[in-house]
């Protein structure tokens, strides 16, 4: 667990998960048990076995992008959960591209189910009898797609980042879709923004701060 936040009706917890321990986000409301999941990965057994403990009802399975270490489970999860699939219409093609990501890496995964439901920039979520606490900001540059979500449920604002932010890095864009200018000013221009503050959950790897980020971050100094 990489940290913990407290709140009276929300419960927030995030983990590694997959081959790559991308860092999977979960949102569930304490009396409905209803969840929303930020990048669920491709480890799907870890998933259902943290859900079945927790008697939980997922509702959202949300997505920063469309490489398969964040979102290569997230087709059967749908369906054995009876869920909705969230990713920005702009990472489509590489959604649609999954088998072929991950056997780069020697790895298998089915092919995906058709989306039906896209990310919209500043789109919010909430959970059941709730208000919405999670808003989408679109920031390319890893991946067309890529998105960040705040959320403002906390003493302290939460970024999570996918693989756009790291601690003292950014995101790879060597990849199909990547933009090297783009990120950085998907960086400067929409999370850089935020309060100083902001603890930021990035795809993989440690924690960090908007405010150290901006102080440290060696793509950034001048």
């Amino acid at each position: 667990m990489l940290n913990t936040f407290n709140h009276p009706f929300i419960d927030y917890f995030t983990f590694p998960v997959g081959s790559y321990q991308c860092n999977c986000s979960i949102f569930t409301n304490k009396i409905t048990k209803e969840t929303l999941i930020v990048d669920p990965g491709n480890d799907e057994a870890k998933i259902l076995d943290y859900i079945k403990k927790n008697s939980l009802k997922v509702t959202h399975l949300i997505h920063t992008h469309a490489h398969f270490d964040h979102i290569g489970s997230s087709s059967l999860l749908k369906e054995k959960l009876n869920t909705t699939l969230y990713l920005h219409a702009k990472d489509l093609f590489l959604y649609q591209a999954l088998p072929m990501q991950a056997s780069f890496f020697g790895q298998k995964i089915p092919p995906p189910i058709e989306l039906k439901d896209f990310l919209e920039d500043e789109q919010e979520f909430s959970l059941e009898n709730g208000d919405k606490f999670l808003k989408t900001i679109h920031s390319p540059g890893h991946t067309p797609g890529s998105c960040s979500f705040l959320c403002n449920l906390f003493d302290v604002p939460l970024l999570l980042s996918g693989d756009t932010l790291f601690q003292n890095s950014i995101g790879r864009t060597d990849l199909p879709g990547g933009d090297s200018q783009l990120i950085l000013k998907s960086i400067k221009n929409r999370l850089f923004t935020l309060p100083d503050e902001t603890f930021v959950v990035t795809g993989h790897g440690p924690a960090t701060s908007i405010q150290r980020e901006k102080r440290t971050n060696p793509f950034f100094r001048a």
